[in-house]
């Protein structure tokens, strides 16, 4: 599972429709446009990392668009902003455990979310329609509140072990 090969010779054209796939899957999933295509060309890069420069060259994109796309990654976690010692440029790469910090955070807006529904099941009282759509949210967020921290435990010891 940790078994990292050597890097071969890429093919550009297929790594770039690649990167812009990706990146249809991550907007249909309701990430921002450009923030979905940076990220899935930092994913894609040997490195896991481009300056601001190399990515507005590589997506043909202007400073701008970059800007408030790294701007919107780093809010979310899924890139950490670095910078390469003795180098004046930023450097945004991927995080480690990206995946499992956004899988955490999930969590945690699941549960503010899990609160709402159990209030909307005291409004609109459970045996209403809409108080019973509410009820079977709540079971569903309480059941996922309940099983993803220990989903994502379980993959982090096994991920440890090697």
């Amino acid at each position: 599972m940790n078994d990292i090969e050597p890097e071969r010779p890429r093919d550009e054209e297929a790594v770039a429709r690649f990167v812009e796939r990706f990146a249809l899957l991550m907007t249909e999933g309701g990430m921002q446009r450009m923030a979905a295509r940076v990220f899935a060309l930092i994913m894609a890069s040997p490195e896991g990392a481009h300056t601001a420069a190399e990515i507005a060259q590589r997506l043909d994109i202007s400073p701008a668009a970059v800007s408030g796309a790294v701007r919107y990654l780093t809010e979310l976690r899924l890139i950490v902003r670095d910078r390469e010692p003795g180098q004046r440029r930023d450097v945004f790469r991927i995080g480690e455990l990206f995946w499992y910090d956004t899988m955490a955070r999930k969590n945690r807006a699941v549960t503010d979310l899990l609160a709402v529904a159990a209030e909307g099941v005291a409004v609109l009282g459970p045996g209403t329609p809409a108080g019973h759509r509410m009820l079977v949210t709540q079971d569903f967020l309480t059941h996922m509140t309940t099983e993803l921290p220990k989903l994502l435990d379980r993959w982090r010891a096994e991920r440890a072990a090697g």
